[in-house]
């Protein structure tokens, strides 16, 4: 796994805020979210690339990014050689259907009104992946492929659990025959019996079809399991990227340190009295300068204010870091 599929270079992306009648007449400037920032990463053909992050950190907007249902505003994303931001018409459906989405909620991305044969049939047809005749055979391929019955076929998506519906999901990601699945929070909304058989699914969906991941998730627990490298991401940038058991076992970055604290354990008499990390999530409309961690770090110093570390490698283990008390040079005491 050391060939680079997907490369992501300075990644930003802001939403404007609703501009009122009162801030026209003040002369207010306009106040935009700034929900990527920078963002850089690379990800290896057949890896499982774990995104993690608070509520809010950029990593459903990074997810859709990739996809192009929504268009950054500055940077650069390269797959497998191709400039995904400058691609238009055929050849921005043609990158479609490599890189697939599986989204969070299930039921409001199927059609109420389309069977599962139907929603399957049409993106194998829109795509030419088959001639008319051979649809039906490649439909019952894709049911069975993820786990579902043959009668799911005549079905709408109202008939089906949680779980089931998420099955769908993946089968219509798979009816293009995609390279790669961006998986976005798949397993949130389910019951946790049901989440293992979903991740099971997926682990075996890679293995068998050599597919790239990233699975964008909160639970640490899923991405340890799951995932070879993991990036985490704080308030719109990416702050630490390095190997799943290098992270659990020696993060390097302050927050990294801080997420894996507040992790629940599976015992419940081990209970930490130690709190994870002091203070509010800084707000996304106004961004704290210098390194966005910095005023709920207990070891800022007077550079982090300032200066926004670089996300650089670190030491020889292939890490990623962005935190100026990495450098010893410049760290003072604290």
């Amino acid at each position: 796994m050391s060939e680079t599929i997907l490369r992501v270079e300075g990644l930003s992306k802001t939403f404007p805020v609703s501009y009122s009648l009162v801030d026209r007449v003040q002369g207010k400037p306009r106040r935009r979210v700034w929900a990527l920032t920078e963002v850089s990463l690379e990800v290896r053909r057949g890896e499982t690339l774990g995104i993690v992050g608070e509520s809010g950190c950029g990593k459903s907007t990074l997810a859709r990014c990739l996809v192009r249902l929504y268009d950054a505003d500055a940077g650069k994303v390269e797959y497998d050689g191709l400039d995904v931001l400058g691609l238009r018409g055929a050849g921005l459906r043609h990158y479609n259907r490599r890189v697939q989405m599986v989204f969070q909620d299930p039921f409001s991305s199927l059609n109420p009104r389309m069977t599962v044969g139907q929603t399957l049939r049409e993106a194998i047809l829109v795509h030419g992946l088959r001639k008319p005749e051979e649809v039906p055979g490649r439909i019952r391929e894709l049911l069975e492929l993820v786990g579902l019955p043959k009668d799911a076929e005549n079905r709408l998506p109202h008939e089906f659990s949680g779980g089931q519906r998420q099955r769908i999901g993946i089968a219509r990601a798979l009816s293009v025959e995609p390279e790669t699945l961006i998986a976005d929070e798949l397993v949130s909304a389910l019951d946790v019996s049901v989440q293992a058989q979903v991740v099971n699914l997926l682990l075996e969906l890679q293995e068998r079809l050599h597919l790239t991941v990233l699975f964008v998730a909160h639970d640490l627990r899923l991405v340890r399991h799951l995932s070879h490298r993991v990036a985490v991401m704080y308030l719109g940038r990416v702050v630490e990227l390095v190997e799943t058991e290098k992270l659990f076992t020696s993060p390097a970055h302050p927050y990294t340190q801080a997420l894996l604290r507040a992790a629940p354990e599976l015992d419940p008499a081990r209970k930490s009295a130690v709190e994870a990390v002091k203070g509010e999530l800084p707000s996304p409309l106004n961004p704290p300068p210098g390194c966005p961690f910095h005023p709920r770090c207990p070891q800022a110093f007077e550079r982090c204010a300032k200066e926004v570390p670089a996300l650089v490698p670190r030491g020889p283990e292939g890490r990623w870091v962005a935190c100026h008390l990495l450098e010893p040079a410049e760290q003072p005491p604290v």
